[in-house]
């Protein structure tokens, strides 16, 4: 039994921060708040405990140490990927982020579903990360956006990816790569509706897969219990998107009222990645690229709010490298920017990630759920920044930061 003593503790359903905060740990549960202490007892000092923080969109196999942009596409090989993910993983989880979904590879792997063994490795306490939902390979039609040919002029046959690896075209072959990610361990399907910002595929709004290609998907993925995101930004890619069942939207930049009221009325969840519309380096992008971020990101700063004011569920996610591994809670503290309540940004970043993941054991600071428990000095209903520096981070009741 251990005992953690700090100044005070966040219902994340009232708002109300409890003092002191007092949690009873045993094993890798809560299992009880307040009274008396019971066993070891861990004083952390002038500190408020927070539920471990999620985030709903990382690719912890891209970016940090030693990436070296595009040309890592074809220069790692999926060892060396890994490898590079097990330093994301670690400053991922002691940023105070005990949860995240792993939005799909799009990346020569040879079929192999690289998130998927990194999270068996965090799960075994082989190496330090958070709770890993994957979703194997991000699945995309040739030529949209997540075929990594598009995001460069590569000739022909530079870097084909397989079916297996996630381009799929045709209502046959989407069922068949939904059911190859479901078969190697994807907790979710990651899929591509429209163009994207960061690469050379057209309209960003424009609308890749057909309705009766993404109604495969869902059906697919939905017969086997699993939830669909979809990778989306124009408006009208939205609507078909929610209209053939898609579970949740990433990104959803150019929504406007019609997709949002919609959007609330099929309980579609949102999540918006706005942090990077500030945060991502374009200095060195293609002009094309440029010039569809600088028409963008204004929107996407806008279209949050709109989301948020008309009820869509919004749920944390940062599209991480797009900001460094390790900055996620900057993405918390953009929504409040935006105009969004620090305690909806909490909730989003915890209760809400939960329910988007169906995971009933997580998300709060109460008896009988998972011991992933974080600390931060101050109130982060009165200043939501301090969420950018956890002081310290347990995760099933075992700690990874103290300080």
């Amino acid at each position: 039994m251990l005992t953690l003593q700090a100044a005070g503790l966040l219902d994340i359903d009232t708002g109300e921060i409890i003092r002191p905060g007092i949690v009873h740990v045993e094993g890798d549960r809560i299992v009880g708040l307040g009274g008396p202490a019971r066993g070891e007892v861990l004083d952390l000092g002038d500190v408020v405990l927070l539920p471990g923080l999620m985030d709903m969109e990382v690719n912890l196999l891209m970016g940090g140490r030693g990436e070296t942009g595009l040309s890592s596409s074809v220069t790692d090989d999926p060892a060396l990927r890994m490898l590079r993910a097990v330093g994301n993983a670690r400053r991922t989880l002691r940023a105070g982020f005990t949860t995240v979904r792993n939005l799909g590879l799009f990346v020569k792997t040879g079929g192999y579903l690289l998130d998927v063994a990194l999270g068996k490795a965090i799960d075994r306490g082989w190496i330090d990360g958070p709770r890993i939902v994957p979703a194997g390979h991000a699945i995309t039609p040739l030529g949209g956006h997540l075929d990594p040919t598009m995001f460069s002029a590569f000739a022909p046959d530079v870097l084909k990816l397989t079916l297996e690896e996630g381009i799929a075209n045709g209502v046959d072959e989407v069922r068949k790569a939904v059911r190859y990610q479901i078969k190697y361990g994807a907790q979710l399907i990651k899929i591509c509706v429209s163009g994207g910002v960061m690469s050379l595929t057209g309209s960003p709004g424009a609308q890749h897969y057909s309705d009766d290609e993404l109604r495969a998907i869902v059906d697919e993925a939905h017969r086997r219990g699993l939830k669909v995101a979809a990778h989306t930004h124009g408006a009208e890619a939205v609507r078909h998107a929610v209209d053939c069942g898609i579970d949740c939207i990433e990104h959803g930049f150019l929504i406007d009222d019609e997709t949002i009221d919609m959007m609330v009325e099929h309980n579609t969840w949102l999540v918006p990645t706005t942090r990077l519309t500030d945060a991502m380096d374009i200095s060195h992008a293609d002009p094309a690229l440029k010039a569809k971020a600088a028409e963008m990101f204004p929107k996407a700063h806008s279209s949050v709010l709109a989301a948020y004011k008309a009820g869509v569920r919004i749920a944390v996610g940062t599209d991480a490298p797009a900001i460094p591994h390790g900055k996620n809670a900057d993405e918390l503290v953009a929504l409040v920017s935006r105009g969004l309540d620090p305690l909806d940004v909490l909730r989003a970043a915890t209760v809400n990630g939960a329910d988007l993941i169906d995971a009933e054991d997580r998300g709060r600071l109460a008896e009988g759920l998972l011991a992933d428990i974080i600390a931060v000095p101050g109130d982060p209903i009165q200043d939501i920044t301090v969420t950018q520096d956890v002081r310290f981070v347990m995760k099933g009741g075992k700690v990874f930061v103290q300080r």
